[in-house]
């Protein structure tokens, strides 16, 4: 396994440039008189973001917070993909008995997701676990190398995150996920647990319906019916970037490639859509869209994970791994499952229902996450010690 190295984001001058000329340059459709939200993002919101974008817009400063963080990169080396640069923070906590916990992100998101929950896992009080966190860039995502070959599925993102935490020293560790970062996660725990991944945590309660979920349906909550009934409308509303990225991914490649305002609305429309009630500041949208933009592989790379998981079938037969299982259920999550359902994913040791918050919860409701990773992992939790002799405390 190579070394790490220390890594800084350093867009050129002029990729800057021309990301500019390109947002000068843009024609932009026309709109229906109270269109809304109803038909994708509103036509004026992102006149509003592109102008922003061009003019007044610092991603100097975006890049100068990421680079004060511990960024680094290093070389895996996947079976049958050879070897790829991994983009990596990797924030360690000053208590030496800290758990190494293992952060994976999805899409649309990156390792931007964990940069408010690091803190907060890092310093903890006294009474409170700490973490050594690895928020790990996925391949083809952000600033870590894209894979060049048909099949980089499910499994080798797992492995990928996997082989970064041996190769860090953390031989024993437990991971954390949403969205993709939820079924990559999952693989984690059952390819590598129990020997070295000791337990999961998802925000993405996401699971098929058990065989028995009729009767099940006599103790659901009015939250889980509320999932139920949101999961309907989801799939009718909003499930069509999904069908385009998992069959026709480089088709709508070109688009994410070519036009910054194109990436921008694709992905807008998401951060809107699956937050609960998130005030998103105008640049904060643009260092999140930015991180794609000047992405190591571009934003086109980013959208194969669907195409390569669905044609992979690994929906199919999701493993249930037997490690602990904590799962945290945010209201307005874009697709969840009832509570009931959870002990399909797995080993369920801890549940906790919040009343705010959406898709990127680590984001979002960050304060909450963490309470859960500090109630699963603490004294009295119910995986508390599930590390040997790495407590936390």
């Amino acid at each position: 396994m190579s070394t790490e190295q220390p890594f800084k984001i350093s867009v050129s001058d002029d990729a800057l440039a021309s990301l500019k000329h390109k947002l000068q340059q843009v024609r932009f459709p026309d709109e229906l008189d109270d269109a809304g939200w109803d038909y994708g993002a509103p036509l004026a919101v992102i006149k509003r973001l592109v102008s922003r974008w061009a003019n007044g817009y610092d991603w100097r400063a975006a890049e100068a917070k990421f680079n004060a963080l511990p960024n680094f990169t290093r070389d895996i080396v996947v079976k049958d993909f050879g070897t790829l640069n991994i983009h990596y923070i990797h924030q360690k906590s000053k208590r030496p008995n800290a758990i190494p916990l293992l952060f994976v992100h999805g899409w649309p998101g990156s390792f931007i997701e964990a940069t408010k929950v690091l803190p907060l896992l890092v310093d903890t009080p006294d009474d409170k676990p700490s973490f050594h966190v690895v928020a790990v860039g996925l391949p083809n995502f952000g600033f870590s190398e894209a894979a060049g070959k048909k099949g980089f599925a499910k499994h080798q993102y797992a492995e990928v995150g996997h082989k970064l935490m041996l190769a860090l020293g953390y031989n024993e560790y437990v991971v954390q996920g949403g969205d993709w970062g939820h079924w990559i996660c999952n693989t984690i725990a059952m390819n590598y647990g129990p020997q070295h991944a000791k337990a999961w945590h998802t925000n993405f309660p996401m699971v098929s319906p058990p065989a028995d979920s009729a009767a099940l349906e006599k103790t659901y909550t009015q939250a889980d019916i509320a999932r139920v009934e949101h999961n309907e409308i989801w799939l009718k509303q909003e499930h069509g970037y999904y069908s385009e990225q998992a069959t026709k991914p480089q088709t709508i490649g070109y688009a994410l490639a070519d036009s910054p305002v194109a990436l921008l609305a694709w992905i807008y429309e998401k951060l809107v859509a699956w937050t609960d009630a998130y005030e998103w500041q105008d640049d904060e949208v643009l260092t999140w869209i930015s991180i794609y933009w000047f992405s190591r592989a571009g934003p086109a790379a980013s959208v194969r994970i669907y195409y390569e998981i669905e044609h992979a079938n690994q929906f199919a037969t999701l493993p249930r791994p037997t490690v602990p299982l904590g799962v945290s259920y945010f209201p307005k999550e874009a697709a969840s499952s009832p509570l009931s359902w959870a002990s399909a994913m797995g080993n369920v040791v801890f549940q906790k229902e919040h009343p705010q918050g959406g898709h990127f919860a680590a984001y979002e409701q960050p304060a909450a996450l963490v309470d859960d990773l500090r109630e699963m992992y603490g004294r009295g939790g119910p995986a508390f010690g599930v590390v040997p002799g790495k407590t936390g405390y």
